[in-house]
């Protein structure tokens, strides 16, 4: 088969999510509906977060970043793939499928680090609450963020790089409806024991180590709260944390998933359907799981959107 580098290569074909052409306005539609709340829903929090000087605290300064992020992402990947059925076609150029790397990489990095620091801001508030505004001052926090937003790019621009040096056969077929780079290492044709290599390394350093800090900020936190001796200073405490473990369990539950199914299944698009959920469903899902049981958000979203409901 013919091979040539990355640059020679004219374009990738994105298979998608299915071939079936009656599918198609169904998938057009329902990705049009979730790329639209997530932007709106994500716009609003910040908004809020902004607009509101009681929101103006480190872990309100995270969710906005958060939210920030989650468009972002979901940007990166969602308009390509409804441009394409809408056209009707599955090309996307080497330029554009290098591009969607680098920023998938960039964001789920950045994703990563924001989930590690609001795990840190929920452990000092909890555990050393007297020093919490000493400790998280807008000095760290600025310098927290501006350290995760180093780290993902300098890691998104070693595995874009890389990329770059890969020589590719006949077959350019990729079954998903983004560029990953799982997928491209797979089509290429050149020995990639250095960017397999690159790939677990990075994902212990920059998977493996944030989630046991996690797991660990945790661990303190519920030694913490058990020992408050009422029962509504208990709940009160893990109500605070509640929101974060859901987010942090969907965005490493199927990031892992996502791996784990890839893995088992190389060639089908049964990856691609489960790269839904941290591509597009998570994203989408957490406005709604920071806002609809937090009191200061409701109110600061009710400024904003007067008609927004009450829930108590």
């Amino acid at each position: 088969m013919k091979a040539g580098n990355f640059s020679d290569t004219p374009e990738f074909l994105l298979l998608g999510l299915t071939g079936d052409p009656e599918l198609q306005p169904i998938l057009f539609e329902l990705f049009l509906s979730m790329y639209m709340v997530t932007v709106l829903g994500n716009l609003l929090i910040i908004l809020a977060v902004s607009s509101d000087s009681r929101l103006h605290t480190p872990m309100y300064f995270f969710l906005s970043f958060l939210s920030s992020v989650d468009i972002g992402f979901t940007s990166t990947t969602m308009p390509k793939m409804l441009v394409n059925i809408q056209a009707q076609t599955l090309s996307i150029s080497y330029t554009g499928c290098l591009t969607q790397i680098c920023f998938v990489l960039f964001f789920a990095g950045l994703e990563n680090g924001i989930l590690v620091m609001m795990a840190y801001d929920r452990f000092v508030a909890i555990c050393h609450p007297l020093r919490y505004k000493v400790i998280m001052n807008p000095k760290l926090c600025g310098l927290l963020l501006l350290l995760s937003f180093i780290i993902s790019l300098l890691d998104a621009l070693l595995h874009t790089s890389m990329a770059l040096q890969l020589t590719f056969c006949t077959d350019l077929e990729i079954p998903h409806f983004f560029c990953e780079l799982a997928h491209i290492l797979r089509l290429a044709c050149s020995d990639i024991l250095i960017n397999n290599i690159l790939v677990y390394l990075v994902t212990s350093l920059l998977g493996v180590i944030p989630l046991s800090g996690i797991i660990f900020s945790y661990t303190q936190i519920v030694s913490s709260v058990m020992k408050i001796p009422s029962a509504s200073g208990k709940y009160k405490a893990f109500s605070i944390c509640g929101s974060h473990l859901i987010i942090v369990s969907l965005f490493y539950g199927t990031g892992f998933g996502v791996y784990l199914s890839s893995a088992e299944t190389h060639s089908s698009r049964k990856g691609a359907i489960a790269s839904v959920m941290y591509t597009a469903v998570t994203p989408m899902l957490n406005p709604f799981i920071y806002s609809l049981r937090n009191k200061d958000m409701l109110k600061a979203l009710r400024k904003l959107v007067p008609r927004i409901p009450s829930f108590h």
